[in-house]
């Protein structure tokens, strides 16, 4: 069975920029709901969303090196959307 894709989340998690974490860029609610997501293609598409809010929002080019780093120490493969 293939290894779920770990949290976006680089625990930073301070939600100074309206609400969103200046780590991540998510949302109290957005994590909460990351952890409900069961289904591979449901964590790939909830990262291709994040990744836009990070761009539409900015400030958060430090997010890739640290998810990816972190998809490494679970020996992972990173994500197409981050490829």
């Amino acid at each position: 069975m293939a290894k779920k894709l770990p949290s976006p989340c680089i625990d930073v998690c301070k939600f100074r920029r309206e609400g969103h974490c200046i780590g991540c860029s998510m949302t109290k609610a957005q994590k909460k709901m990351f952890k409900t997501l069961k289904r591979p293609e449901h964590r790939e598409g909830f990262l291709t969303m994040l990744i836009h809010q990070q761009n539409d929002l900015g400030k958060y080019r430090h997010w890739t090196p640290a998810y990816l780093k972190k998809c490494a120490k679970k020996g992972m493969a990173p994500p197409p959307v981050l490829s």
